[in-house]
């Protein structure tokens, strides 16, 4: 599982960069086999925005690329609390359940290498997560970005609900 993280000058703001993971596929043919390559991507700010990109490809670098490009398309800005979640979110996708706990200062990110790269990249430093049904990375990473897009902060709450709303620190 290569998984390195590096920060890309791009267009709008520097966006970092994790390779989640590459997959193989092999197709035999009567020569032999031909591989293909495909990346699963996250890239995000550490500051509330993150997105999830796929990229297929003949080599390695050029479904990385693919997959860098798709994911900046996806950046989606989610609700944070200082440097955890606001409150317990379930993401689903596909037969994977997960479960993002808020935690307190200094626990640290509990999470497979899958979800942990998402949550780093979001800017979130405390949580507990915890994956039912299927552990496929691809399943697991759209989950787990289905489980931060739900997330809302007391205020956005409030201010649907019409009711004015004190902030509380919990910790």
């Amino acid at each position: 599982m290569a998984e390195e993280s590096r920060i890309m000058s791009g267009q709008d703001s520097p966006l970092e960069e994790a390779v989640i993971k590459v997959f193989r596929c092999a197709k035999v043919v009567k020569g032999g086999r031909r591989f293909s390559f495909a990346a699963m991507v996250a890239v995000g700010d550490r500051g509330g925005r993150v997105g999830i990109g796929y990229g297929k490809a003949k080599e390695v670098p050029m479904a990385v690329n693919k997959a860098i490009k798709d994911a900046r398309k996806s950046v989606c800005q989610v609700s944070l609390n200082g440097q955890t979640i606001p409150h317990q979110s379930i993401g689903k996708f596909g037969a994977t359940k997960i479960m993002l706990i808020p935690a307190s200062p200094g626990t640290g990110v509990i999470a497979g290498s899958s979800a942990r790269a998402v949550l780093e990249l979001v800017g979130i430093h405390d949580v507990l997560t915890k994956v039912y049904g299927s552990t496929t990375t691809k399943n697991v990473v759209k989950a787990t970005m289905d489980g931060l897009l739900k997330l809302r902060d007391p205020q956005s709450i409030g201010q649907i609900r019409g009711v004015a709303v004190e902030p509380v620190k919990r910790w």
